[in-house]
């Protein structure tokens, strides 16, 4: 990156403030912009220029640099525009690349669910067994917050991110692989080749893959080769790991299969046996991912990162036995709910409460599949919330996974929700209050 050239900041999240600081850090006297297309742009020693503006701005060479954030699609039209122009576009974690990769060793783990989870599960193990390693991208620290601290760097890494990689990992791992933001990506295929980037490479470095991955086509031809794939965990060391996910605080089956991914990446990189053990003791439930509350004898359940169809069942498979009131719906994006519907009842679930927008279409799949199930169709949290307190002798259980995104949603009337991480609180605090 040149130094010589004013910067302009895309983004004005912790990305971006950890960019500045790199920069500042780097070239104090750098000139520095900053826009956002949406919220606040307060980012200090960084002059703002609006959206509308930046066209003009890059016509007349006021940056030679954009550091984009990640979410903010690399597809804008702008983005064209500035190539065009001269002017490179990077990113947070390229600059982390160009820096600090060198001599430090590369965890990278994507996928469209479970990456967080494993990801602080990989670098817990690692820790556990006496190795320096740091926690960074959408988890842990930003990059250029992470810097060179440590020996070895985890990264969880989004689509977002993966989609203009410009460095290769030591060992990679992807998940699961299910359509998600194609508003970001405009199609599921190229969500797809976005996601994969981070393996669909030349170099041979060693890839493991979660259960939701290892049998998916798209997955396998990134992969190119089978024989870059993680050797299997031996019998003794997964039962160790089976042991110790029982008596730990990971729910459900998917997180099994988590915690056996972060092993075999955690043996990969050096980790032995007990070290692994102690890490998977050590976890702790990630915030917005089945995270528990006991209300009197209820429990609830904030699985507000459930932005898939996918996700929702999962959540409702680490229940079993649970007579559950599940809340779902949100931004649409065009998923199928169809097969959702069809396993509710199966899975414990006496009362849905549906949210717009995608909720009108899973509430007509269930009066369809499953008419046991009776459905209270919400225009916000609040209004479901309150229709469930009135049904308090249905469940034991209220479960909020969306399955969808939380843009546009409303708590209550004219009050949005500004991210899943906020839908979350909001049903905590509102179901804790009226079922107390």
């Amino acid at each position: 990156m040149r130094f010589d050239q004013p910067v302009l900041l895309y983004g004005a999240g912790r990305e971006g403030r950890s960019t500045r600081a790199f920069l500042k850090a780097r070239a104090p006297d750098l000139e520095v912009f900053v826009t956002v297309d949406s919220g606040d742009a307060g980012i200090e020693d960084a002059e703002f220029i609006a959206p509308t503006d930046l066209q003009a701005a890059i016509e007349q060479h006021r940056f030679g640099t954009i550091v984009k954030s990640p979410g903010v699609s690399r597809y804008k039209p702008i983005f064209l525009v500035a190539r065009e122009a001269g002017v490179a576009v990077t990113s947070n974690l390229n600059l982390w690349g160009e820096y600090y990769r060198n001599g430090r060793t590369v965890i990278a783990i994507t996928g469209t669910k479970g990456k967080s989870t494993t990801a602080t599960l990989t670098h817990l193990m690692l820790v556990n067994a006496g190795l320096d390693a740091g926690l960074a991208g959408n988890v842990g620290l930003a990059p250029l917050e992470i810097a060179d601290r440590n020996k070895i760097v985890v990264f969880e890494l989004s689509s977002y991110q993966t989609a203009d990689m410009a460095f290769s990992p030591d060992v990679a791992a992807v998940t699961n692989l299910t359509p998600e933001h194609t508003d970001w990506h405009r199609t599921t295929e190229r969500y797809y080749a976005d996601k994969l980037n981070l393996i669909d490479r030349d170099a041979p470095f060693p890839v493991g893959l979660g259960k939701g991955a290892r049998d998916n086509e798209t997955v396998l031809a990134a992969l190119r080769d089978r024989s870059r794939l993680l050797p299997p965990i031996a019998p003794f060391i997964d039962d160790r790991i089976v042991a110790a996910v029982k008596r730990s605080k990971l729910k459900g089956e998917h997180n099994l299969d988590n915690a056996r991914l972060a092993a075999q990446i955690a043996l990969a990189a050096g980790a032995g046996l007990e070290g692994i053990v102690r890490g998977i003791q050590a976890f702790e439930p990630l915030p917005h991912r089945l995270e528990e509350h006991a209300v009197g004898d209820l429990t609830l359940v904030n699985d507000s990162i459930s932005t898939t169809p996918e996700a929702t069942k999962a959540a409702l498979a680490a229940y079993p036995g649970k007579r559950i009131a599940l809340i779902a719906g949100g931004h649409e994006r065009q998923q199928d709910y169809t097969e959702l519907a069809s396993l509710l009842a199966s899975r414990g679930v006496t009362v849905l409460v549906t949210l717009p927008v995608t909720g009108d279409r899973l509430a007509t799949a269930t009066y369809a599949a499953a008419p046991e199930i009776e459905v209270v169709e919400a225009a916000t949290l609040e209004a479901g919330i309150r229709a469930l307190a009135s049904r308090r002798d249905r469940f034991d259980t209220v479960i909020l996974s969306p399955g969808a995104p939380s843009y546009g949603q409303l708590e209550r009337p004219g009050v949005a929700f500004k991210s899943f991480e906020e839908r979350g609180r909001a049903f905590v605090r509102l179901a804790s209050e009226l079922f107390a």
